[in-house]
C-alpha cells in the first residue's frame, strides 16, 4: 500500500479486531506478534480499492496463523490444537459445547467463528474464508447443523418388551 495515511486509518480501525481474532485462536503471548505480521502483509499487499478491509484482514490473519502453526510443528513445538486447545478453552463453563466445537472440522469451526465470534455477515465471512458466498453459506449451514447435532444428540428410542402371558 502506498498511502501511509490510509494504512494508518485501517490499522487504527481494525487492529483491535485482528488482535481479538488471534486471541481466540492462539496463545495470548503470540497475539501481538501475529497481528504485527498480519499488518506487515497488509502494508505490502493491501489492494488499492477495498471497501471493507476487515474481511480481507481476517483472510490474511488466517494464513498467518496457518503458517505460524506449520512453523511450530516443524520445530517440534507443541502448537495448540484448534480442536482441543486454546479456542475450546472459551467454553470452560460448558463442556458439552467445548466437546461439540472440537468435533467440527477446521473449516466448520472457522465458519462458526467468523460469524459468531467475529460478527461477520455471511458475505464478509465468505471473503475472509476465501470462497464464494454460496460456498460459505453451505459450509456455515452444515457447521451449524453438525454443532447442533453434537449439542443435542437424537433421543435414544427404547421399546417396551411385551410381557409373556
Amino acid at each position: 500500500m502506498s498511502d501511509p495515511h490510509a494504512f494508518r486509518a485501517i490499522y487504527a480501525a481494525h487492529h483491535a479486531a485482528v488482535c481479538a481474532y488471534f486471541a481466540r485462536r492462539a496463545p495470548r503471548d503470540e497475539v501481538e506478534d501475529l497481528a504485527a505480521e498480519t499488518f506487515t502483509v497488509a502494508w505490502r499487499k493491501l489492494p488499492r480499492r477495498l471497501e471493507h478491509p476487515l474481511p480481507w484482514l481476517y483472510a490474511v490473519a488466517g494464513k498467518v496463523l496457518a503458517n505460524h502453526r506449520r512453523k511450530a510443528a516443524r520445530k517440534g513445538a507443541l502448537a495448540p490444537d484448534p480442536a482441543t486447545g486454546d479456542p475450546a478453552e472459551r467454553f470452560t463453563s460448558d463442556r458439552g459445547l467445548a466437546t461439540a466445537f472440537a468435533a467440527l472440522s477446521d473449516r466448520e469451526r472457522e465458519a462458526i467463528c467468523l460469524v459468531a465470534w467475529e460478527g461477520l455477515s455471511t458475505e464478509d465471512a465468505a471473503r475472509a474464508a476465501g470462497c464464494s458466498r454460496a460456498t460459505f453459506a453451505v459450509r456455515f449451514s452444515r457447521a451449524r447443523a453438525k454443532l447442533a447435532q453434537h449439542l443435542d444428540p437424537p433421543p435414544v428410542t427404547t421399546y417396551a418388551v411385551p410381557e409373556r402371558i
